[in-house]
């Protein structure tokens, strides 16, 4: 059994469920192990090295693609199971942690509790209704970052956690180790590449990486706040709006 875990712990489990059903199967002994691991974790500010590597598998966006360019597919990323379950109960601290200090962005309604679509929709709605019912023009302009997700650089990451979130001692030590020495390996049918290392931006496909990104662009809506434009951000998307009287729009004679 000793050896079972032992494999266990070292398969990506992400999308096979031929393993997860070795996992349910095996529960009783398993459960106890993987406690420990994760708590000895959480204790000493270290994330296993065996957590960190993801296999990338392309996949074509749409069957009808052509198959020779490569901007036609779609990265998915599969990382181990326990270093997602390790995530989760991160996460889960860092949002109670968050919320009960309000230190969560309120112009942010991606990975947000009680946040959507539909919280950003409705914001936005109401505040063009408002300016039009006292007769004001309204200007929207929407942008988009591309792979925005892969651009983060840690340094610039961990000094914000620390001096916007306040996160120290043995926390921002666990966030380092989570983030460093990652790596990462393309799979396609029987074939896979090298492993190559992750240098920068979150981990694609981790449970952590969206809460980092929206912590990471915070300091964005200070910026815009500065300013008389409004804004709304969800996720990687920035809707800035602009109100002003007719009269301010109407040329000169």
């Amino acid at each position: 059994m000793k050896r079972v875990i032992c494999v266990f712990l070292t398969i990506n489990v992400g999308g096979d469920l031929r393993h997860r059903k070795l996992f349910l199967d095996c529960a009783s002994i398993l459960v106890p192990m993987i406690t420990k691991i994760i708590n000895l974790s959480l204790s000493t500010g270290s994330f296993p090295i065996l957590f960190k590597h993801s296999l990338i598998t392309p996949l074509l966006k749409k069957p009808s693609l052509d198959k020779e360019i490569l901007s036609n597919y779609r990265p998915v990323s599969n990382l181990s199971f326990i270093s997602k379950l390790t995530e989760r109960i991160v996460l889960s601290r860092i949002n109670d942690y968050l919320t009960s200090n309000s230190l969560l962005n309120p112009h942010q309604s991606g990975f947000t509790k009680r946040h959507s679509t539909e919280t950003l929709l409705t914001s936005m709605y109401n505040k063009l209704v408002s300016a039009i019912s006292h007769q004001r023009v309204s200007c929207v302009c929407l942008l988009d970052i591309s792979a925005a997700f892969d651009t983060i650089d840690h340094n610039i990451l961990l000094k914000r956690l620390s001096a916007w979130f306040g996160f120290t001692d043995t926390a921002l030590t666990w966030i380092q180790s989570y983030l460093s020495s990652r790596s990462f390996s393309v799979k396609t049918s029987d074939a896979s590449s090298q492993s190559y290392p992750l240098t920068c931006g979150v981990p694609q496909g981790s449970v952590l990486g969206p809460l980092q990104f929206i912590l990471y662009t915070t300091p964005l809506s200070s910026l815009i706040k500065a300013s008389s434009v409004d804004h709304h951000l969800y996720a990687d998307d920035t809707q800035l709006f602009i109100s002003f009287s007719q009269k301010t729009a109407s040329p000169n004679p």
